[in-house]
């Protein structure tokens, strides 16, 4: 049966790629091996449905081909062949070969990925894929400076990498590699399965070699023949500038190492802690001051923070409550020469209680219409 990626991910089928995005993150999140209550099953799956539907010609290809719909519920009858249906005929094809026994006690055996590959343009879907190691997902948290103007950190990860004493081969030093028994040598094992169509040969990498065809004699003592160990690995990793809360850093080859393959992906979640003073508005930084009813009439210079360090802001006399001043060129790095600016919006406090001396000069500014 086809599995159902959009559903493995909790979303629509005409989900955005950044809704993909993020369904993917929160479940490798969840259900990441080496956290506390994951499962190492769902992560696979959720990995799986993620690597297609994040590729544009995977994902077409998935929707024509491979979705639950289209693939008639997984059923080989009604719809058609393997999602190959859909008002398609087979050029007079006689299935009639592949019931079980023809009727003269025979079956026919043909291999799935013979067929499949065909249809694909895989001349025969032999194509070797090469190993990848699993990705890993861990959390950064930065601060609202950080993540303005960017940041390199570093952190230790403990994950699995290649042995450095057998070199991933998983054979003691100096030992010799054996051709499996389990396989003869060629890594795949043919497995024959019976359906209503006939019997179906289908192959499937040998789990003894995993797919080398050869076995260490005597295996490595340090990884205990599994070609990887856990090492904690110091890293390093460049925050661009202007990255906003929940966005995700990709380190490619970071993550779980692999015996006779490549390194998985690191992606790295950051998380932004809010400022008590700033926020980002586009490319500009948006914050508010609290100033007096008198330097409101009179203007002051206030001294305030910016990112950029301790300023002194011209407040003009008559200013309004609410207005917005404008300081140039202290906002988000638009490029190496260009930024966004501060905005000031400013708040007039008035007093609580006034004495008699500013109550008589209230009445004469109010005398005066001010």
């Amino acid at each position: 049966m086809s599995k159902d990626y959009y559903k493995i991910l909790g979303i629509d089928k005409g989900a955005s790629k950044d809704e993909v995005k993020t369904a993917f993150r929160k479940l490798a999140h969840l259900y990441h091996p080496d956290k506390s209550g994951g499962n190492e099953t769902k992560f696979k799956e959720v990995s799986e449905a993620y690597s297609v539907l994040s590729d544009d010609k995977k994902r077409q290809q998935y929707d024509t081909f491979g979705s639950a719909d289209s693939m008639g519920g997984g059923n080989y009858g009604g719809g058609g062949f393997g999602g190959f249906g859909q008002g398609q005929d087979f050029g007079g094809f006689d299935f009639s070969q592949f019931t079980q026994g023809g009727g003269n006690g025979n079956s026919f055996e043909f291999d799935l990925g013979d067929v499949f590959g065909d249809f694909f343009g895989g001349g025969g879907g032999r194509r070797q894929k090469v190993k990848k190691g699993r990705d890993i997902t861990v959390d950064l948290d930065i601060t609202f400076a950080e993540s303005v103007f960017g940041v390199e950190k570093e952190f230790s990860l403990t994950k699995p990498a290649v042995c450095s004493d057998c070199g991933g081969s998983g054979a003691k030093r100096g030992t010799d590699m054996t051709t499996c028994s389990q396989c003869a040598g060629k890594g795949k094992i043919k497995e024959t399965r019976r359906s209503i169509l006939g019997n179906f040969v289908q192959e499937r990498v040998c789990d003894k070699c995993e797919g080398q065809g050869r076995i260490p004699k005597e295996k490595c003592s340090t990884c205990h023949g599994m070609g990887t160990t856990k090492k904690e690995e110091n890293l390093k990793v460049k925050i661009p500038a202007d990255i906003n809360h929940g966005e995700t850093v990709r380190l490619t080859g970071a993550g779980e190492g692999i015996k006779d393959g490549v390194a998985g992906d690191l992606y790295i979640n950051v998380s932004v802690h809010r400022d008590s003073l700033f926020k980002k508005e586009g490319k500009n930084i948006v914050t508010e001051i609290n100033i007096k009813l008198s330097d409101a009439l009179l203007g002051i210079k206030y001294p305030m923070k910016t990112l950029d360090g301790d300023i002194e802001l011209t407040v003009p006399e008559g200013i309004n409550n609410g207005e917005v001043l404008r300081v140039r060129e202290k906002g988000v790095p638009i490029d190496s020469r260009h930024r966004g600016d501060l905005l000031v919006k400013v708040k007039i406090k008035m007093p609580a209680h006034i004495s008699k001396t500013a109550k008589k000069l209230i009445e004469e500014l109010k005398k005066e219409g001010v």
